[in-house]
């Protein structure tokens, strides 16, 4: 017997930018009476199905782009007489349906750090319930991954999760919902082990994974205050000071380490946050920008955010203070003309934004917009053959459209076309040169410009597309592209770096070791890679 867990996807570029952390957390999570699980990660490779024997437990981590294909894999295994388990984001939204379409045995909601175990128990024993629900655990249960089983030579960037959980309430995000707007913070001594651990395996390009790694603002801090809330305001202190002890953590450790993490546009008015943050080699974060329109980000639940010139200059100060942005901006909202995207991309140009990506509304399961979308279309629901377009995830690709809902005017096709040119003229080749100055030498500058291309290739080429074979072509591209990119990635294993030894009051002792690095100084380099 073994057990198989599976991050589906299809689209395998035989390289990946980040590693998929569930799959390693699941596979520490996986009791060791069950032996080492086999991990198959479709972004790399897909499965082989004769790999899958009568009795084994499979595990399939979906959220609503690749249920589709873990609905395919869970077929298969289960015809092949395995316990077929789905968990992740999607399969806690819609537990029926992975319980229908995906033929599972058994689907986990929530958390799977702690109950994975009973699970797999469970199927051994030939007895799995229906559902399980692992909750929300607390940040001191969450697990440190399984890196020993994975393929250092597989992956350009690792991923390491320091808090779970979103305080906002985007119409578009569903994080707030299915992990809580309470932050659940890691304890950081952790945190550090684990980065520790992944630099001794040659990884120094290391991504935070977390929901928002700026979960308290100065304006929460201020309203407490105002409120005279002192149990708010002591609770919110103890998580922006838990904040400051990991930063400060992070600076001690090799100084040819970069850190790449999310966070919202109001960390931009928190300088002490941001210089933190640089000091502690978090050279750059993904920030939802989303609209430049005021009347944009209102559509979003968002107008705590900037626009015009004022967003301009907010995105600048995060790279006056060190950190660069990957700026993420959504076309399709109700107030969009056709000028909205010229806007944007002159927008994100002026900004000095470092990336840039450029998504088409989508109502996800779990957000306000689906829910609001769903009740439109509930009288009278559109249909893609025999399935409605509120479950649009079950519509294969070749024919699934590219956008959902009406745009009062603009058609989708246009929509569609428009956000291609957007991308294509932020990452023209003058662009991205221009941009790759910000790097420190020739070999960062080289890995710059060839991310920058990769990320267009992955994101904009396989996912606007239409046509089957500019899809293939793109795919191609981005293979042979990640090969490249990996090669600049690659950094020396460091197996004698120490773990810091802590103290009772939960400081470093003895971190002068890390002081003098590995060798390889890059200082300024920065590569930002996108959300996994």
């Amino acid at each position: 017997m073994s057990v198989h867990l599976v991050n589906p996807s299809d689209n395998s570029f035989g390289t990946a930018v980040i590693t998929p952390r569930w799959l390693f957390v699941l596979a520490a999570a996986t009791p060791r009476s069950a032996g080492d699980p086999i991990l198959v990660d479709e972004s790399l490779e897909q499965i082989v199905p004769e790999t899958i024997q009568p009795g084994d437990v499979v595990g399939i981590s979906v959220h609503t782009g690749n249920a589709l294909r873990g609905y395919a894999v869970g077929k298969m295994a289960r015809s092949r007489g395995a316990w077929v388990v789905y968990g992740g984001i999607h399969a806690t939204l819609f537990p029926e349906e992975a319980l229908e379409r995906g033929e599972a045995h058994a689907v986990v909601k929530g958390d799977g750090d702690v109950v994975w175990s009973k699970v797999v128990e469970d199927c051994l024993a030939g007895e799995p319930a229906r559902i399980y629900d692992g909750g929300r655990i607390e940040g001191s249960q969450f697990l440190e991954a399984r890196w020993d089983l994975m393929n250092p030579a597989k992956y350009m960037w690792a991923s390491v999760q320091t808090i779970r959980g979103c305080p906002k309430h985007c119409s578009f995000c569903s994080v707030w919902r299915t992990d809580g707007q309470k932050p659940r913070q890691r304890r950081f001594q952790a945190v550090i082990d684990e980065i520790v651990a992944l630099r001794r395996l040659g990884f120094r390009f290391i991504a935070l994974a977390d929901d928002n790694f700026y979960p308290v603002t100065l304006t929460d801090l201020r309203l407490a205050r105002e409120q005279k809330n002192s149990a708010k305001l002591e609770e919110l202190t103890a998580i922006r000071t838990e904040r400051f002890q990991l930063m400060e953590e992070l600076a001690k450790l090799p100084k040819d380490m970069v850190f790449y993490t999310q966070i919202t546009m109001e960390a931009g008015e928190d300088g002490d946050y941001l210089d933190a943050m640089r000091k502690a080699n978090i050279k750059g974060a993904l920030v939802g920008v989303e609209a430049v329109t005021p009347e944009g980000l209102k559509a979003v639940y968002k107008d705590w955010n900037y626009s015009g010139e004022a967003l301009a200059k907010q995105l600048q100060t995060f790279k006056q203070h060190g950190v660069h942005v990957l700026g993420s901006f959504i076309f399709g909202l109700p107030t969009d003309r056709p000028a909205t995207f010229d806007a944007t991309v002159e927008m994100a140009l002026k900004a000095g934004v470092t990336f840039a990506q450029f998504v088409m509304m989508t109502p996800f399961p779990g957000t306000v917009d689906f829910g609001r979308w769903e009740k439109e279309q509930s009288k009278d629901p559109a249909m893609v053959g025999d399935v409605p377009i509120t479950r649009y995830w079950l519509i294969p690709t070749e024919v699934r459209p590219k956008m959902f809902t009406p745009h009062p005017t603009m058609s989708s096709d246009e929509i569609r076309e428009r956000t291609q040119k957007v991308w294509d003229k932020f990452y023209t080749w003058p662009a991205i040169w221009e941009r790759s100055a910000c790097t420190p030498n020739f070999s960062a500058r080289l890995a710059f410009i060839f991310l920058s291309k990769l990320y267009r290739q992955m994101y904009a080429g396989t996912g606007i597309s239409t046509d089957s074979a500019r899809r293939k072509k793109s795919k191609a591209w981005a293979r042979w592209t990640a090969r490249q990119c990996k090669r600049l990635f690659q950094a020396k294993p460091m197996p004698e770096l120490p773990s810091p030894s802590w103290g009772l009051g939960g400081t470093a002792m003895g971190q002068t070791a890390f002081a003098g690095g590995s060798g390889h100084e890059s200082k300024g380099h920065f590569v930002v890679l996108p959300e996994d």
